[in-house]
């Protein structure tokens, strides 16, 4: 029975699904400020390179969040989802999205009116855009932090 387990496992090795690559431009530490925000964030892919690791610690209105999330793709929808652990006790679900420079992040599906929508500039080091929702948001500038 265990040499049956051991020949599944190896025999269904998991390839790296392509759209995951889309996330590479995110990988690193990013310095993130705007109107009472600041903090870092930091991408790195977990071992595998099945799911890209944010780790977050942000200031925003005096109080400060820790949290960390898990984006993969999630083969039922055909997108690439996360999970966001926060220091408060969330739990909250995003859908990401980069195309052609352009980084959106819905706040649970797509076409969600809760959203980020980011822009980067030529260098990818830099990425300006907003987090908008119905009656609020606000603008985000994120600026690759180097050695």
């Amino acid at each position: 029975m265990t040499e049956q387990l051991l020949d599944t496992a190896q025999s269904t090795t998991i390839t790296r699904h392509p759209a995951l690559m889309s996330l590479d431009p995110l990988v690193g530490s990013w310095t993130i400020l705007g109107p009472g925000h600041e903090g870092t964030v930091t991408y790195e892919w977990m071992p595998g390179g099945h799911f890209l690791v944010q780790r977050v610690h942000l200031t925003q209105d005096g109080h400060t969040t820790q949290g960390v999330e898990y984006i993969g793709y999630d083969a039922d929808s055909g997108t690439l989802r996360s999970h966001y652990f926060g220091s408060s006790g969330d739990l909250l679900e995003y859908t990401y999205e980069i195309t052609g420079g352009e980084l959106t992040i819905w706040f649970g599906q797509p076409g969600s009116p809760a959203c980020y929508r980011g822009t980067f500039d030529e260098s990818g080091d830099n990425a300006t855009g907003a987090w908008t929702w119905p009656g609020g948001g606000y603008q985000s500038t994120m600026t690759r932090a180097h050695s």
